[in-house]
Formats: structure tokens, C-alpha cells, sequence
């Protein structure tokens, strides 16, 4: 295992962290999976039960997503590389455009999250999100 902060995994990840970041088009946000992708979001306090996703439902929740937040921001505060795996610690927070629970539009929602990922031939092929939120 490797804590390699140049890795190809990493940047990979860093650069569609940035496009999420920017509000990147559709196809960009497609280029940096393959399309057999599968996301699986495990419980939490907005997906109470968890999910599976295929790549078409990830991006159709980025569209959904951007009607509730703007100004998305990843930081990485902890990278591990085991081969074609990536584990990612960081932190996650996006400032609301309607509000939740007692937080007012304007309002930052934010998240401690764990992300894992798998890669095939430069892509991510399967995404793991444990997302542990700030009460809201």
C-alpha cells in the first residue's frame, strides 16, 4: 500500500472532485467513470436506506443535486492506494439553495465522509460512499 499524493488514482479522483466542484457538464462528470459503474451509498441521514446506483441515476442525482446546493467543496484529508482501490477520508460541504431541517437557504450542510473506489483501465468503476453528516 501506498500513501502517494501524486498517484493516478488520487488525481483522478481530485480532478472529478473539481468538476463537481465547478458545476461541470454531464458528459465531463460521465468521462471519469466506466459505464458499467456502480455507486453504492450506504445509509445516512438524507438516504436513510442506502442505495445502489448506476452510472444514469448517479448523474440524474448531480442534476437533482444542483437544484439544493451550490458551491460544492471536497477536502482530502486522508489518502490510502492498494493497487486498482483508492480509500479517501475527507470532508464534504455544499451551501444550501432550500432549507433543511434547521438550516436556512444560504446555510452550509457538511459531512465527514469515507469514499472507496475501484478502477479499470483509468476510471472508476465502482464508488462506496459512508457519509456521516453535521446535524442538520
Amino acid at each position: 500500500m501506498t500513501r502517494d499524493s501524486d498517484h493516478p488514482h488520487l488525481a483522478h479522483v481530485r480532478r472529478y472532485f473539481e468538476a463537481i466542484e465547478q458545476g461541470a457538464a454531464e458528459d465531463v462528470l460521465a468521462s471519469f467513470f466506466t459505464a458499467n459503474v456502480r455507486q453504492h451509498e450506504f445509509p445516512n441521514r438524507l438516504v436513510e436506506r442506502g442505495a445502489a446506483r448506476t452510472l444514469a441515476d448517479m448523474l440524474e442525482g448531480n442534476r437533482r443535486g444542483q437544484q439544493v446546493v451550490t458551491h460544492q467543496r471536497y477536502v482530502i484529508d486522508n489518502a490510502l492506494v492498494d493497487g486498482d482501490r483508492l480509500a479517501l477520508e475527507l470532508r464534504w460541504s455544499a451551501e444550501l439553495k432550500v432549507p433543511l431541517g434547521k438550516l436556512a437557504i444560504g446555510d452550509r450542510l457538511s459531512a465527514n465522509c469515507g469514499v472507496f473506489f475501484r478502477f479499470e483501465d483509468g476510471r472508476i468503476s465502482e464508488q462506496h460512499n459512508f457519509d456521516c453528516f453535521e446535524p442538520f
